[in-house]
């Protein structure tokens, strides 16, 4: 009995140490700000901000994955749960995004600013 208190211990410390990880990174390259991520362009945004799409969607899943305890459920219900989080976080950060580049850009470019 001690011997899976203490697997589940260790399960919760690589997950821990995982999540700090991809942590201390996204706030390394938030910090920074890499010109050559920064300056770069893939489908309208920069690639930081990909970057930081993509780590906050891995930090998601294994919070579900870990501390929902998804690991020991079937995959059906794995995936109808995952699925929809993952896409519908995917989906929002991208109109977020998108149209805070077009508030930006009207700001910027715009004769009348004061409209907004």
């Amino acid at each position: 009995m001690a011997h899976s208190h203490e697997s589940n211990t260790k399960r919760i410390w690589y997950v821990f140490g995982l999540l700090s990880v991809i942590t201390i990174v996204e706030v390394i390259l938030g910090i920074a700000k890499p010109e050559s991520l920064y300056m770069s362009n893939l489908f309208q945004m920069n690639l930081l901000n990909w970057i930081f799409i993509i780590l906050t969607v891995v930090k998601a899943y294994y919070i579900m994955w870990a501390f929902m305890h998804l690991e020991g459920e079937k995959s059906s219900l794995r995936w109808s749960i995952v699925a929809p989080l993952v896409f519908l976080i995917i989906y929002l950060v991208f109109i977020l995004l998108i149209e805070g580049n077009y508030i930006f850009e009207v700001f910027r470019d715009a004769q009348y600013k004061w409209i907004f």
